[in-house]
């Protein structure tokens, strides 16, 4: 059965939230200020996090963050905060999925579901044993390690399949559409707005300027494409 944490301050979103997922067969947690939410997550397994980012003690961002620095588990941000600017440094400290609030509690708990299911298709993928080498990027695709210059880079799962999918494609144009479909899948729920956002995270970890990116070029008014 799947633990899930909700760190939520609103103790009537969170008992909903709650209830809607008990009801579906997860096992729940509730934190309702971001210290002890914090701690819950880095202390304790669980498969998921639910996340607002206006909590008491610590906001949304800084848990986010820390957790991502230590586990890689789907992170899911509910919050109010409609601002893109928001969304993109959500998704930029490794947040899996941004949720507006109000929000369906039915599309919660299909966000959640897909995310889970995703999180399991690659834990439970044999990797091939062999390596990609490009220029400076060797990737270990046995361990799921990149590596630039020979110092490890430390990727998320979807940074690491966004890379590991263009790398195995070199020279060719792909649209964010075409991204998204091929790294999120169709059922994926989310927008263009996350292709641009990891496509960003990534030249940070990879160019050694990433204003001048020499290994993800972008292809104006098409897309990206990976250069050998």
């Amino acid at each position: 059965m799947k633990r899930i944490l909700i760190i939520e301050d609103d103790n009537v979103i969170a008992e909903v939230e709650k209830d809607y997922l008990e009801a579906n067969g997860f096992t729940v947690d509730i934190a309702e200020s971001g210290d002890i939410g914090l701690q819950k997550a880095i202390k304790e397994d669980y498969d998921l996090i639910i996340l607002d980012l206006m909590l008491p003690k610590m906001d949304g961002f800084e848990i986010c963050k820390q957790v991502r620095l230590i586990k890689n588990i789907p992170i899911l941000i509910v919050s109010a905060k409609k601002e893109d600017i928001d969304k993109i440094r959500g998704l930029g400290l490794g947040a899996d999925d941004y949720v507006i609030k109000p929000f369906s509690f039915g599309e919660l708990i299909a966000r959640v579901k897909a995310h889970l299911a995703r999180y399991d298709r690659l834990t439970i993928q044999a990797p091939p044993k062999d390596e990609l080498r490009i220029r400076g990027i060797r990737i270990d695709k046995q361990s799921r390690r990149v590596y630039v210059n020979e110092f490890e880079m430390a990727l998320t799962s979807k940074e690491y399949d966004l890379l590991l999918f263009l790398v195995a494609h070199p020279n060719q144009v792909f649209t964010k559409e075409g991204l998204f479909e091929k790294i999120w899948g169709m059922d994926s729920l989310g927008d263009m707005a996350t292709v641009t956002v990891y496509i960003s995270r990534l030249r940070e970890k990879i160019e050694r300027d990433p204003s001048k990116p020499q290994y993800i070029e972008t292809i104006w008014g098409v897309g990206y494409r990976f250069n050998l």
